[in-house]
């Protein structure tokens, strides 16, 4: 009688922990796929994309596997005693409030320019050439060396290549 139990504690632990890969597969595989190929997969959900799904998992499910390992309730006479509150700051100013982050607006071209950083090499008596649209920017535009793409020269070099002041304004007058 003790061995049956015994087996069936077995077979019943085999059935909540999940079958076993065979032999042949791959260390850490944890299920095969329709068209043969094995998945290392740490979830079953889109494990084998691409291989026409799953033929069969190996890898237990994590609800039956948080069961098993969840202990017992306690009883209420058993509970201990609920934590404290945690003590403030040492600096004395009060924690932040929790708040759920606010969504990022989308930025101006002009804002999106001014949030980069300046390419070096600039200075006085060059403009900055976007390469992207051909136009140059004067020392106090918000676009002055902060275009992805572009390079400094003096402003008659870039009107040499083609290019025009932004807004059609020149440099050499401000």
């Amino acid at each position: 009688m003790t061995k049956w139990m015994l087996g069936f504690g077995v077979c019943g632990l085999a059935v909540m922990v999940g079958a076993q890969a065979p032999a042949g597969a791959p260390a850490g595989a944890n299920g095969i796929c329709k068209d043969g190929t094995y998945s290392t997969a740490a979830a079953k959900s889109g494990a084998c994309r691409g291989h026409n799904g799953v033929q069969t998992w190996y890898a237990a499910a994590p609800a039956t596997a948080q069961a098993a390992a969840m202990p017992a309730p306690i009883a209420a006479a058993e509970k201990p005693a609920a934590m404290p509150p945690p003590a403030p700051a040492a600096s004395g100013q009060a924690a932040a409030p929790a708040t759920a982050p606010t969504p990022a607006k989308k930025l101006s071209p002009a804002q999106a320019a001014a949030a980069r950083p300046v390419a070096p090499g600039g200075g006085k008596g060059l403009v900055w050439v976007n390469s992207a649209s051909n136009v140059y920017h004067c020392g106090d535009d918000p676009f002055y060396g902060k275009t992805k793409a572009g390079a400094y020269m003096s402003e008659a070099d870039a009107k040499a290549k083609g290019a025009h002041g932004s807004r059609g304004e020149s440099c050499t007058g401000k």
